[in-house]
């Protein structure tokens, strides 16, 4: 056993490329009896193909044989076997904990083979869904592949169940993993589950390699570049020459704004990557621009990475290493690698496009020393110069040509005062302190790409060892600006309540609206590291979102202020009763609410404006009811409606299921917020102002009546509104005067911009 896990090894990356093949091919062979024979098969089948490609014939004919004098036996065993010396991260082995975890789901699998057991397991394994998006952890693992194997494997019986959407979270889950697998999946489901019960035998059937190219699949940056777009996941991705347990990353935000969902994918991706090679991730804050920075952006930022849930090491700031960092800048000046210059901004910009030398640039190193002291007391003359790097003026490569290192500033830094009258650019300072910090690969959004090359320099001119850049796609999305540049605009402009307002991109904005942070965190790596540019909508991070909240947010009822209808029920209860309903019929954790019944209930106008007479209606949670009368008022509006109770209707015969509230005196005033998108373009060009495509209308607000059980909703609670959608608390009830503000949460149809 032990040849063919050091064979594996060595061709670790030809099994990455293989990983969804080998995913198929190993579930086909789990669902089926002979696990064994035919797992074993498959692997060899496809390390032998690709092997014999790269003229490895020998290490081949050692590896067939290893496998077969040596043969596994049991499914779960096996099962074991693959997840270990798979490709995707963290399938089987994790922590102790999680790996125990995983042990007792394989354990607990075999039950759906059991029918008498088999509705119980779904039961039992959709309460445990309810809080969690996989079975362990957060990330797929070979319990996730057991389970959806043992549901797959029984055929009609689930594909029943599965579409009674009893159990919504388990029927959540199993769509998620088959969706996300979809290419490794669909196989199986055709090949042996349509099959099954059928007595027809069921055979494995491998594809053929493509004859067309038997070379191995085109890797950039560890990205299969031979997969179709979107079909890749975080997990095809390695980082350049990392080593387990030695990989050290950092997420480097400026403390000018608040974390956005960008910041988030930078963040979650610092993460994974930490997590998947037993490293660790510093937050730094890049606090070199003291006229943008604060203590608030400072202290906001570190709630919102505890909110994504990331697990850093320790915090450091770029300003903990100022005094080091004019050593170096001093050092490079006496190495001649740097100068002091003094070229107006707008002349020294035209010259390095041009490639034109500062007349600045052979001043001799006394010179330029005595112009740094300048700067560093921040005298007239000093204010007057700032401190280039020495690289290459005539470089094609821009972000090469002097780029500058140093600049005055006068402004009191939040965290030192008024201590230092210089402070480091980015360009210079991020190199200096990647390295002093020992990180071994520094992850950036690829619009950076074009100063790879200017890092390194800078980096060998400092003497350091070489930093890897790992590069990634910077998240867009529609109709968003997330330029904190900009989006300070809309703050300071009124344009929106502060930088946790709901139509901020911003992590506080779009939580306080409505979205799991389980529903970021899934969206984001699902994208994974690759370097594609996409423009993201907003309707698939929602969608997942929605998925989230459904199977276990309560449901209750409001009917819109303006305009609603009473509907006398000349037959109805003339003294009031109270029934105790489930807020949730399909989960008891929501818990239980006291509707009233009366004669007299309130109904929306779209409702009542919709009815006819002497139709036969159904009041939901109540039963069926006959409309006998309509009264208009004098403009013809419907302004009253008299009906009959008719309980023993059939409720599946009538057109209209109508929410109804109680006229009562119990019932709390809301006020429903709809938000729409800051911007009515959904990309900005380069040039473009994004003044000219401001949305004035962004927020919409209505009046409503609500039961009165609403009146227990806490701030941040999500629910749902019977025929209205989802909605947040932001200010729960205080007083009956005041009204309960719910924040409506997108469900990932398609919103227009507000007209």
């Amino acid at each position: 056993m032990g040849v063919v896990i050091k064979e594996l090894s060595s061709f670790s990356l030809l099994i990455q490329s293989l990983c969804y093949k080998l995913l198929k091919l190993f579930l086909t062979a789990y669902i089926l009896e002979n696990f064994s024979i035919c797992i074993m098969s498959c692997f060899v089948h496809f390390l032998s193909t690709i092997l014999i490609t790269q003229k490895k014939t020998e290490c081949t004919g050692m590896l067939i044989q290893s496998i077969f004098r040596q043969r596994l036996q049991g499914a779960h065993v096996l099962l074991r076997y693959v997840g270990r010396i798979a490709s995707i991260p963290n399938f089987y082995k994790r922590d102790p904990y999680q790996t125990s975890q995983i042990d007792e789901w394989l354990d607990y699998a075999p039950i759906f083979d059991i029918g008498s057991e088999f509705e119980g397991a779904c039961s039992s394994v959709d309460k445990y869904l309810l809080q969690h998006t996989f079975l362990v952890g957060n990330s797929l693992s070979i319990a996730d592949i057991a389970i959806w194997a043992g549901l797959a494997g029984t055929g009609m019986r689930w594909e029943s169940l599965r579409k009674s959407k009893k159990y919504q979270n388990l029927v959540r889950w199993f769509n998620s993993v088959s969706a996300e697998y979809d290419a490794a999946l669909s196989e199986v489901l055709q090949t042996y589950v349509g099959k099954k019960g059928s007595g027809k035998s069921v055979t494995l059937k491998l594809k053929e390699p493509r004859a067309s190219n038997n070379q191995l699949t085109v890797v950039e940056n560890g990205v299969n570049l031979d997969e179709t777009p979107g079909s890749r996941s975080t997990s095809e991705v390695d980082l350049p020459e990392a080593e387990v347990g030695k990989v050290k990353l950092r997420f480097a935000p400026e403390p000018s704004g608040y974390l956005h969902i960008g910041h988030s994918k930078a963040a979650l991706l610092n993460q994974y990557f930490a997590e998947r090679y037993k490293g660790q991730v510093i937050v730094r804050f890049d606090d070199t621009n003291p006229d943008k920075e604060s203590s608030e952006f400072v202290e906001n930022l570190l709630k919102d990475i505890e909110t994504l849930g990331i697990k850093y090491s320790i915090v450091t700031h770029t300003s903990d290493y100022f005094p080091q960092l004019i050593e170096m800048a001093e050092r490079l000046i006496r190495e001649g690698k740097a100068y002091v210059d003094d070229t107006p901004r707008e002349q020294m910009q035209h010259e390095r496009m041009e490639g034109i030398e500062s007349r600045c640039r052979n001043n001799s190193v006394e010179e330029n020393l005595k112009l740094w002291n300048e700067m560093i007391v921040g005298s007239v003359r000093g204010l007057m110069c700032c401190l280039r790097g020495k690289l290459d003026m005539q470089d094609p490569n821009k972000s090469l040509r002097d780029p500058v290192y140093y600049r005055c500033n006068l402004t009191p830094h939040h965290r030192i005062g008024s201590k230092y009258k210089v402070y480091p650019t980015y360009d210079f300072c991020c190199p200096f302190v990647d390295a002093v910090e020992g990180i071994t690969h520094a992850l950036r959004s690829s619009e950076y790409h074009d100063r790879n090359d200017q890092y390194y320099r800078i980096q060998t001119d400092m003497g350091f060892k070489k930093v890897h850049i790992y590069e990634f796609s910077r998240l867009n999305m529609v109709y968003t600006l997330l330029s904190k540049r900009k989006l300070l605009w809309f703050v300071q402009n009124g344009k929106v309540e502060g930088w946790d307002d709901p139509r901020f991109p911003t992590v506080q904005g779009i939580v306080r609206r409505g979205l799991k942070i389980e529903a970021l965190i899934q969206f984001i790596l699902e994208q994974g590291a690759s370097k594609n540019l996409n423009l993201m909508e907003w309707d698939k991070l929602w969608a997942i979102n929605k998925k989230i909240i459904d199977p276990v947010c309560p449901r209750h009822t409001a009917i819109i202020e303006e305009k609603r209808v009473l509907l006398i029920l000349s037959d109805g209860p003339k003294d009031p009763f109270v029934r105790t309903l489930p807020k949730h019929k399909k989960y008891e954790g929501a818990g239980e609410k006291a509707v009233s019944y009366s004669n007299r209930i309130w109904i929306d106008y779209v409702d009542a404006e919709s009815i006819s007479v002497n139709e036969e209606v159904t009041l939901k949670d109540w039963g069926n009811a006959i409309v006998k009368e309509i009264k208009k008022d004098q403009d013809g509006k419907v302004s009253e409606l008299v009906g009959v109770l008719h309980l023993e209707g059939n409720v599946k015969k009538t057109k209209l299921k109508l929410t109804w509230l109680s006229d009562t005196n119990e019932l709390v005033r809301l006020n429903l917020v709809e938000f729409d998108y800051l911007i009515m373009k959904k990309k900005l060009e380069e040039d473009e102002d994004f003044v000219d495509v401001v949305n004035p209308c962004t927020k919409k607000e209505t009046l409503a009546l609500g039961e009165s059980d609403m009146r227990n909703l806490k701030r941040g609670d999500i629910i749902q509104l019977e025929r209205k959608g989802y909605y947040r608390c932001d200010v729960p009830f205080i007083r009956p005067s005041k009204h309960i503000v719910l924040f409506a949460i997108p469900d990932g149809k398609q919103q227009t911009v507000m007209k």
